[in-house]
């Protein structure tokens, strides 16, 4: 089997990371279909898409006749009926492994014998989800970083069964969406999230035995690291949940104390403080600019 070039791309999940995944593919001259369970979250995404793109045009980097033609490119529904003729398809949903083992269950009858399939997880095992599929030697991890239209990384990783056509096409539609990619082993958190998400952990637990103030510790972390965020905020960007449930992953499958998630953490998203995307998390969005919660 030799690699194939991808036409059409599928997206399963219309949030942050889908309606991100779906922008690029059309900018970069794909057809894409997206889908999820409700029609609000597809007219939402559209909606951010079209926004996101306008900021492209004022900059200068996108021209408005691309942006047209990109938009009309995409089509959305709420079933995979729509899938019946893409090359690959993308899941961008919750980052839950048994939620994304359902989808794939479904997926699999609804797509061609030759459709690649793609997960943007963070951090669960490719060879897992893979499993339960009917086409584990074309089944890929391709994890975009947020925000997708500005982020440059995607993260290929490969599971047991991947084949090597599978591989070279992810890398090939990588590069054609202006993405450098970077090779990570299938295990838990691959490369970014296993050093990234650990830190936010860190940061946590400073704030938790009372080493820092919210302030004082992304004050630090920026200031003395040279870093855009500090690890709090970007923990309420990324959302606290992800971040939980990238730290319970990273816990399970290494087996090392040092990943436990940090209780503060576990206490923020039982209360619903998951960060930017609930108005409240280490940082409070409805005062501006963000009030600390602590």
């Amino acid at each position: 089997m030799t690699a194939t070039v991808i036409a059409k791309v599928g997206v399963i999940g219309a949030g942050q990371m889908g309606a991100g995944i779906a922008h690029v593919c059309a900018l970069a001259g794909l057809d894409v279909a997206i889908v999820d369970v409700t029609p609000e979250a597809l007219e939402k995404a559209l909606a951010s898409i079209a926004r996101n793109m306008d900021r492209q045009v004022a900059k200068g980097n996108v021209t408005a006749e691309a942006k047209a033609q990109a938009l009309a490119r995409i089509a959305t529904g709420t079933d995979y009926s729509g899938f019946a003729d893409v090359d690959m398809v993308i899941e961008a949903a919750t980052e839950n492994a048994e939620v994304k083992k359902t989808i794939f269950r479904a997926l699999c009858p609804a797509l061609k014998p030759e459709a690649i399939i793609a997960t943007n997880t963070s951090s669960i095992s490719i060879t897992g989800l893979a499993a339960v599929t009917d086409r584990p030697a074309r089944f890929i991890g391709m994890h975009f970083m947020n925000p997708v239209p500005v982020m440059q990384l995607v993260e290929v990783i490969r599971g047991i069964a991947t084949d090597d056509a599978t591989f070279e096409t992810t890398v090939a539609l990588a590069r054609r969406l202006g993405k450098t990619t970077a090779v990570a082993a299938d295990f838990p958190g691959f490369i970014v999230n296993r050093i990234l998400v650990p830190m936010i952990n860190e940061a946590i637990y400073a704030l938790y035995e009372g080493a820092g103030d919210i302030v004082s510790i992304d004050t630090a972390m920026k200031l003395g690291t040279n870093q855009p965020m500090g690890p709090l905020e970007l923990a309420d960007f990324i959302g606290l949940d992800t971040c939980l449930s990238i730290m319970q992953v990273l816990h399970a499958g290494l087996g090392d104390s040092k990943y436990r998630p940090c209780p503060l953490l576990v206490k923020y998203v039982e209360a619903g403080w998951l960060g930017r995307k609930a108005g409240r998390g280490f940082y409070d969005y409805a005062a501006t600019p963000p009030k600390p919660t602590r």
